[in-house]
């Protein structure tokens, strides 16, 4: 039995969710996102809830009743007040800054990267060394931000490189004489 699944999704006040088949969309003040749901589940709207069942006892109704009970929690979480991912950069010289909507790095290569963020995501860069992705799609978000790391890795030795705001590098020892 899914305790995820189990529980409603609550509609806070200004979010509104509309049913059509399988396909669920929810409006708020940031926007408006949909979610198809498998056929192992059905969706229902109960007043300022929507509730996902599982359509039988099979074991791929049960993972997907969870999986869509967090993707319609997402949706009202994306519309209300959105998500948000921060990076921080570590290297001397290394530095981001905002070119009209393009993100320009100087991460330590000849030349400068310049990146464009997708449709649907903001990349801002309060300071020369942090960078924010925000969105109101959880994986867009996420998505971007990994594309913007992926472009100087944080390295084991010194630690330089682009990394995620708290996130760890296991560091290792250099070379012994």
């Amino acid at each position: 039995m899914s305790r995820i699944g189990k529980k409603p999704v609550e509609l806070p006040k200004g979010v509104t969710a509309s049913l059509s088949g399988q396909t669920i969309e929810v409006k708020g003040p940031k926007g408006a996102r949909s979610f198809t749901a498998p056929d192992d589940v059905a969706l229902t709207i109960d007043g300022t809830a929507v509730k996902v069942t599982p359509r039988g006892t099979s074991k791929r109704a049960r993972s997907m009743w969870g999986m869509s009970r967090s993707m319609v929690a997402n949706l009202v979480t994306g519309v209300t007040t959105g998500f948000k991912s921060e990076l921080e950069i570590q290297g001397v010289g290394y530095r981001a800054a905002m070119q009209g909507n393009a993100l320009k790095l100087s991460v330590g290569y000849s030349h400068e990267v310049v990146f464009t963020p997708p449709a649907g995501v903001t990349v801002t860069s309060p300071k020369q060394t942090e960078i924010v992705v925000e969105g109101i799609d959880q994986q867009l978000v996420g998505q971007t931000a990994a594309n913007i790391r992926e472009w100087k890795r944080p390295e084991p030795y010194k630690g330089k490189g682009i990394r995620y705001k708290g996130e760890f590098i296991f560091r290792k020892e250099g070379k012994k004489k």
